[in-house]
């Protein structure tokens, strides 16, 4: 397969997968600003929201002070974001459209409906209307794009492309969620909280489940009220949760192996090497160790596995 083609497949799902994981982030957001809670505690909800972006300084030196509303707007609509919803449809159809001869027509036509109906949603004032329904239609429009995908598209090497750029998004994201929303907690991590701490933290931890939709998943495999350790827990380290750290660079690395022509790349080894430090990693001595130098140090080595996919693989970024 010719390495532009590879780059657009790789990029459209990255591009889709980015923009649901800015809805899931933007309605548990949303959704909490509705409880009762200070101003302050809310506007720590927002900034971390753009923190997690890393688009903190850019939002501020547009918009000034945090509001929710303008937020909102920032990362759903505004087109000088690259990370805002409508940039990431946007940016998903354009690659598909450079590689429609390598789509099925459903995958096209899923990827191209998605983006004339968002333009209609911003135009019309539907996201305004109705902020939680619109931020469910992206994350459904993402879901039917992945069962296309899986269902129509022949098992070759642009499937596994695709398959790749959307689990490399889905670990950068879900590290970025558990990094800064862990630091948001403003009680104390283990110790004793009082009555209202814990029932702050209560909506806290249950709004980061959701947002992964991992709030049933928990349940199911705790059995136990929620703690933050075994969230993190849950988020970092089981195979068996979808938008785990393992299980996304399971499929990282399966798909990996699929492309690769040396089986002893030293991409395919950076993979397997994070990969295996999931596999074998426990809770206890993560937390010890720190967990946001552990998300840190995570994070650096997802964008170097990236940039070691584009060199080896793709169109590399000059």
């Amino acid at each position: 397969m010719l390495s532009r083609t590879a780059d657009h497949l790789f990029w459209m799902s990255r591009y889709t997968e980015r923009a649901e994981n800015t809805a899931r982030m933007l309605d548990v957001n949303y959704q909490t600003s509705l409880l009762p809670q200070s101003q302050a505690v809310a506007q720590v909800g927002w900034q971390g929201l753009l923190s997690i972006s890393e688009l903190l300084y850019t939002y501020q030196e547009k918009y000034g002070d945090i509001q929710a509303r303008e937020v909102m707007d920032f990362m759903v609509k505004d087109e000088s974001n690259p990370s805002s919803i409508m940039s990431c449809l946007s940016a998903a159809r354009e690659n598909a459209r450079a590689v429609r001869g390598a789509l099925t027509t459903e995958v096209w036509e899923t990827q191209n409906t998605t983006w004339l109906e968002v333009k209609r949603m911003i135009k019309t004032g539907e996201f305004e209307k109705d902020p939680a329904q619109f931020f469910e239609w992206v994350k459904f429009r993402s879901h039917l794009s992945r069962g296309v995908t899986v269902g129509t598209m022949l098992m070759d090497e642009a499937l596994f492309f695709m398959r790749m750029g959307t689990f490399l998004e889905r670990a950068d994201n879900t590290a970025r969620l558990v990094d800064v929303k862990f630091h948001a907690v403003q009680s104390d991590f283990f110790g004793a909280a009082s009555e209202k701490d814990q029932e702050y933290d209560f909506y806290h931890w249950s709004a980061i489940l959701r947002s992964v939709s991992g709030f049933e998943v928990y349940r199911k495999v705790y059995r136990d009220v929620i703690k933050p350790e075994r969230v993190a827990e849950l988020l970092i380290l089981k195979p068996d949760m979808p938008r785990s750290l393992h299980a996304s660079l399971n499929e990282v690395v399966n798909n990996l192996r699929l492309v690769a022509s040396d089986p002893g790349s030293e991409t395919l080894r950076r993979a397997g090497k994070l990969r295996a430090e999931l596999q074998f990693g426990r809770i206890d001595e993560i937390l010890a160790t720190g967990l946001h130098a552990y998300l840190t140090q995570f994070l650096d080595r997802v964008n170097d596995l990236g940039a070691h996919i584009s060199r080896e693989y793709l169109v590399p970024v000059t």
